[in-house]
């Protein structure tokens, strides 16, 4: 339950962060956002990581072994980032409706994805 959890809140989390660090690119496309300076801009994506840290942390406490969870430090590192990339992928094709995932990026991913594999294989 507590690696279901873990995984969970690390979606929850990227979520937040990737809107964060990229959904600012889209202000200047809303009445509200056009004339956002870059100081309200960084203060709101530092609103939304809060929220991304709120889901982060108790995730990382859940998931480690050190606190009882599941996962090992570097399991935890590499479910992040997969779960990072396929956030920002599905983010990427939503939100910015203007990119296109290539063949290129979907090899890069499926590497990732095998990294995933290749630190969880017991050796």
């Amino acid at each position: 339950m507590r690696g279901l959890k873990t995984i969970l809140f690390l979606i929850i989390s990227n979520t937040f962060m990737t809107f964060a660090w990229y959904g600012h690119l889209k202000f200047k496309d809303y009445d509200w956002g056009k004339n956002l300076g870059l100081i309200s801009v960084i203060l709101i994506s530092w609103g939304l990581a809060f929220f991304e840290y709120m889901f982060q942390v108790p995730a990382n406490r859940a998931g480690f072994k050190g606190d009882g969870g599941p996962y090992t430090l570097v399991q935890l590192k590499t479910i992040q980032e997969a779960i990072t990339l396929i956030v920002f992928m599905l983010f990427s094709v939503i939100f910015f409706k203007t990119e296109k995932f290539a063949w290129n990026h979907l090899v890069g991913f499926g590497l990732i994805v095998l990294a995933v594999f290749v630190i969880f294989k017991k050796w």
